[in-house]
């Protein structure tokens, strides 16, 4: 089987999707697939790479100013280049079956081939209207050919339940299967030295927590409206206990915004603003942490989340996308743009060092359930499915 797939996003672009998308190549390509994806250059040339000698990743340069964030212009190059572009390896290559991340653009690309090449669209998140208020407007002029683009298609798969759901609200009739999103388990891995020589005796006076007496609250998140970092931030001030360190880790157009509002909260002692941090060091991050916590609007299913909990962590997270989906004990759901909920969240655990590491040992048990491998193999089905119809 010959597989095409469309991803205008690829690593250090983007961020959940792109990783998806890396990780589910690692494992074609293990498995000897023979795979093009056509993506975008963080560059202003033409790049390729090949992984395995089976996986070939053509990355089209797009005039990318921010590796974070997507222009309307940008978005509207990748499309127009992708489409040329394919039309060239159309007459070098036959493939069995197209596979699109985002159904929009990557989407509206394999549209344009579906004459002869049958394809697959996997919802990620801002794909899907209603999920981002950001393209609300978009949305609105391009509900219809979202529609038509999903009921063209030879599946539709949603990354979570919580996505597949809002999905269906634009396109009730619209048959949509959920592949959930993965997470490499022995890249991500507690700090069993914590495990193995903490004691959970300690009184309310006197904790310790990993390397530290402060407690150490980590958020790996692109800085952007959608992910409700300003609640985050308004719940450090709000928790009369000092002894808390916040870690954010990522870049993005709110950035400077929240910079400011830490300074103006007089919180600044206690968040550090890491930027951007190379995916293969975040695994320290999340091992030198005690919990995680995502305060986002809206998610598909969050690879930080998945990440934090492979790590052992316990999770605080608004209850959004495929994220009550993976809480079982694990960790605390509250509501959206609530301050005063993340804090309470906080100071529920906090004072309780056995409810940690119990919570810490659930999430690292709901994450060995997860692997890449079995999303990839999924994947893998269903095109054969496809194929052999």
């Amino acid at each position: 089987m010959r597989i095409l797939m469309l991803n205008y996003e690829y690593p250090p672009i983007g961020g959940g999707g792109s990783y998806a998308c890396k990780s589910i190549l690692q494992v074609f390509a293990n498995k000897k697939l023979n795979v093009d994806l056509v993506t975008s250059s963080p560059s202003d040339y033409f790049e390729t790479e090949t992984i395995n000698g089976s996986v070939n990743i053509y990355k089209l340069p797009v005039n990318k100013k921010d590796i974070h964030y997507w222009t309307q212009q940008e978005i509207l190059t990748y499309s127009w280049k992708a489409k040329q572009f394919i039309e060239k390896l159309l007459l070098k290559k036959k493939y069995d079956i197209c596979h699109t991340f985002f159904g929009i653009p990557c989407g509206a690309v394999a549209y344009l081939f579906k004459e002869n090449l049958p394809y697959v669209v996997s919802l990620r998140g801002s794909d899907v209207p209603g999920f981002n208020n950001r393209f609300s407007f978009q949305y609105i002029l391009l509900k219809p050919l979202i529609n038509k683009i999903w009921s063209e298609s030879s599946a539709v798969v949603a990354n979570s339940e919580g996505l597949k759901e809002l999905a269906l609200e634009s396109s009730p009739s619209q048959d949509i299967s959920v592949i959930n999103n993965g997470i490499n388990i022995s890249d991500f891995k507690p700090d069993t030295n914590f495990i193995n020589n903490n004691n959970t005796t300690n009184n309310t006076n006197n904790h310790t927590y990993k390397k530290s007496k402060k407690l150490k609250i980590v958020c790996i998140s692109r800085l952007i409206e959608r992910k409700g970092i300003n609640f985050l931030l308004e719940a450090i001030k709000k928790l009369k206990n000092k002894n808390i360190k916040l870690i954010l880790v990522g870049k993005g157009k709110q950035e400077n915004e929240l910079q400011k509002l830490a300074k103006d909260l007089e919180i600044t002692d206690r968040v550090e603003f890491k930027g951007y941090v190379d995916h293969d060091d975040i695994s320290d991050i999340y091992q030198e942490s005690d919990i995680f916590v995502l305060p986002s609007f809206n998610e598909g299913m969050s690879n930080a989340l998945l990440e934090a909990m492979a790590s052992g962590l316990p999770v605080i997270s608004t209850d959004t996308g495929g994220t009550s989906e993976l809480i079982d004990g694990n960790g605390i759901l509250i509501r959206k743009g609530n301050s005063d909920e993340i804090a309470r969240a906080i100071s529920k655990v906090m004072y309780d060092p056995e409810t940690l590491m119990h919570m810490g040992f659930k999430s690292r048990e709901i994450a060995e359930t997860m692997s890449w491998e079995a999303v990839a193999e999924e994947y893998r089905r269903l095109f054969t499915e496809i194929v052999e119809i």
